[in-house]
């Protein structure tokens, strides 16, 4: 049985998301007023060299109470996003997603919803994917290769969709400063015991932009970072650095 979800902290790393970002603050700030009084919205702006920054300082001005802004005035990658967003929340829960619209926080109600105390992470993974057909089947080749090489338990380690206990979160210690983050992460959850329920939620088209994965630079930065990780982790069994 779920029990209240008394305080909660909500992040999205940003970075040339200004097409979507308001959006996203404002459906989830209506998810969290749903789940509790205590709640904080954290934006970390990684950098943004679109209008991101000039909106997220409007929507401060309307709700300052609740909405914190992190501004990185050089980019530091998504692993560097998600750690500053991380370190800043505060409450008993996260909950983060990426801030380009490919999943809706008004689902943050599904995940709160298994956050009982028997359990420190609900994961969600995409019912189905919408992305162009390459990158579906890239990443099933990179889903099922992650679990194999990391020994990973959850069903989509690539679904940044997710609600966890900060207490759990305090346990470990995130490095990555690339995609390579959500590898660490799950993997390091794992090993300190953590207690994992799956929820499917919906994924969509990307509305703006464009991935920032897809080119060669940053395929070979994470395929380096995967085997680097792999080795620390796997072989050498370094869960505290």
């Amino acid at each position: 049985m779920s029990v209240p979800v008394n305080s909660l902290s909500v992040f999205f790393p940003c970075y040339n998301d200004g097409g979507t970002i308001a959006s996203m603050v404002i459906t989830a700030q209506k998810a969290a007023r749903q789940q509790t009084d205590d709640y904080e919205i954290i934006v970390v702006d990684d950098g943004s060299r679109d209008n991101s920054r000039e909106i997220l300082h409007q929507l401060k001005e309307q709700d300052p109470d609740h909405i914190r802004l992190i501004l990185h005035e050089k980019n530091r990658g998504y692993g560097g996003a998600l750690r500053s967003g991380f370190g800043a929340a505060a409450k008993e829960w996260i909950f983060y997603t990426d801030g380009d619209a490919q999943y809706d926080p008004a689902e943050l109600a599904l995940l709160t919803e298994q956050a009982d105390s028997g359990v420190d992470c609900v994961q969600g993974y995409k019912l189905k994917r919408h992305d162009p057909l390459h990158r579906i089947w890239i990443g099933k080749m990179y889903h099922w290769a992650m679990k194999l090489l990391f020994g990973l338990k959850i069903r989509d380690v690539d679904c940044d969709f997710r609600l966890i206990r900060r207490a759990m979160y305090n346990r470990i210690r995130l490095t990555q400063d690339s995609g390579v983050i959500c590898l660490e992460l799950i993997k390091k959850l794992q090993h300190a015991g953590c207690r994992f329920r799956e929820v499917g939620v919906r994924h969509y088209f990307r509305a703006c932009g464009s991935s920032q994965f897809f080119n060669f630079n940053r395929v070979a930065a994470v395929a380096v970072g995967v085997l680097g990780l792999w080795w620390k982790l796997v072989i050498l069994g370094r869960y505290d650095a």
